[in-house]
């Protein structure tokens, strides 16, 4: 079976956040599988493509609206990813040094009309066309309705949602920008008076997924306006939970963390990275240390942070530190706490930093409002760092508290009090040493890889060439 993913980030080339990771792990699973999965993405003006070589293969010219646009295929020429990588460069739209913009309409519908002229030409055409969220939105749609790419209608397409949050919106004055389909389908298109490529995706997509079973419920309820489009499609929606890349994240051959270690060695192995963290941030190593790690936007919960660490610094003995940036009012009022004895912050974003923080970490806090699958909290298992949740998406679906007999602190809903009682709850756990201890070596061997998934995404395939 060949697969094509189309995706706007993948790990390590170009990463914003989750699909990320899940666009550079899943094809290496999948490959086991025996599935020929590989990626295509654009090309930008970054680190890895300066210090890769990739191989020209193919070049043409796309019609953007009124506008010819040169455009090339290019391939790595390592197998360092463990699957084939494509890039579409067109140089005066994707060549950035950013992957995403305020105006992204253009760049992106570039972006899939090259890939879907590129597919044309294969000898060997993906038997499975898989699109992640609304940057690649329009790909169902023009595979079905364009009258150009009329030899890929039978070549099945999936959606998967990462983020229903961000929809992809513009207006249908640049619908002349697609390429000419029969114009009584153009509802496809919309939702609500503007182009949704999202909402264009569920309607023509052969199958809608979502990063967790959870997720994909929720959304029926909530969705930022695709509520009754889901609920209508829901006969071929499924989630899918992720999973995580066990090469990646092993605490035992990590290159970034400070020391490496198991299930056996993980007391003097978290002690060592807990002890670099906090002789670095001037912390007191002999607390409990709280993290997060990730966008401070009001998604994450990061509006209420800085109420919710003064209180839980106050009550509780502990140490709290944050890695991470996002909306300036989120940052600027975490400033002011810097200033107390057992909180720090690295406002940015630091991949090696982040490593050596699930290493070093007892807990690690996630209470996102939204969280579609979560994979910091799966990465936290893997290190022995325990995490304290919000009940919401894939959270809800990895995390179980361990008043239920579960491994991890959980509450239903984000307000301060909430946070800050779960926050006394893990903090009282960790007086219990030996539980605690016990605790985080067990959570440890969960799996969380992407095995299950991947076999549950080559089921899903297989049930569309039947």
């Amino acid at each position: 079976m060949n697969l094509l993913h189309i995706t706007a980030e993948c790990y390590p080339i170009a990463k914003v956040g989750g699909l990320a990771d899940v666009a550079g792990a899943l094809p290496k699973y999948q490959k086991e599988l025996g599935i020929n999965s590989s990626v295509i993405m654009p090309y930008y003006n970054n680190v890895f493509t300066q210090k890769n070589e990739f191989e020209k293969i193919y070049q043409s010219n796309l019609i953007l609206g009124d506008n010819y646009l040169e455009f090339s295929i290019l391939k790595l020429t390592n197998n360092s990813l463990g699957f084939d990588l494509f890039c579409v460069d067109v140089p005066n739209l994707l060549y950035k040094d950013y992957v995403y913009s305020f105006d992204d309409t253009e760049r992106f519908l570039a972006f899939q009309i090259a890939t879907l002229d590129w597919v044309l030409t294969l000898e060997n055409k993906p038997d499975v066309i898989h699109t992640h969220d609304h940057h690649t939105g329009l790909i169902p749609f023009m595979v079905s309705q364009c009258f150009k790419y009329e030899t890929l209608k039978n070549t099945p397409t999936i959606l998967t949602i990462h983020n229903a949050q961000y929809q992809g919106w513009f207006a249908h004055n640049k619908v002349y920008l697609l390429p000419p389909f029969n114009f009584d389908n153009v509802g496809l298109l919309d939702w609500d008076g503007s182009i949704n490529p999202l909402a264009a995706a569920i309607k023509c997509a052969w199958k809608v997924t979502t990063v967790s079973p959870s997720y994909m419920e929720e959304l029926k309820l909530k969705a930022n306006g695709l509520e009754n489009l889901l609920n209508h499609e829901s006969s071929k929606c499924v989630g899918i939970l992720n999973g995580i890349d066990f090469e990646v994240w092993n605490p035992e051959t990590d290159n970034f963390i400070i020391k490496n270690y198991n299930k056996d060695s993980y007391i003097s192995g978290k002690s060592e990275n807990k002890n670099w963290l906090c002789e670095k941030y001037s912390l007191d190593n002999t607390k409990p240390l709280f993290v997060f790690i990730g966008r401070l936007v009001h998604e994450k919960g990061a509006d209420l942070f800085s109420d919710i660490f003064k209180i839980a610094l106050k009550e509780n003995d502990i140490s709290i530190l944050l890695l991470g940036s996002g909306d300036k009012e989120n940052e600027e009022s975490l400033k002011p706490l810097i200033e107390l004895k057992n909180f720090n912050a690295h406002i940015g974003y630091n991949e090696k930093l982040s490593h050596i923080i699930y290493a070093g970490a007892d807990f690690l806090l996630m209470p996102s409002r939204v969280e579609p699958c979560g994979l910091n909290q799966m990465y936290s298992l893997r290190y022995g760092t325990i995490p304290v949740v919000n009940e919401i998406g894939g959270l809800k679906d990895t995390v179980i508290d361990i008043k239920d007999d579960g491994f991890g602190i959980r509450h239903d809903g984000v307000t301060i009090e909430k946070a800050t009682d779960a926050i006394k709850r893990a903090s009282d756990f960790y007086k219990n040493k030996n539980e605690f201890l016990k605790n985080s070596k067990k959570i440890m061997e969960i799996d969380h890889s992407w095995n299950n998934s991947a076999q549950e995404y080559l089921n899903l395939y297989k049930s569309l060439k039947q």
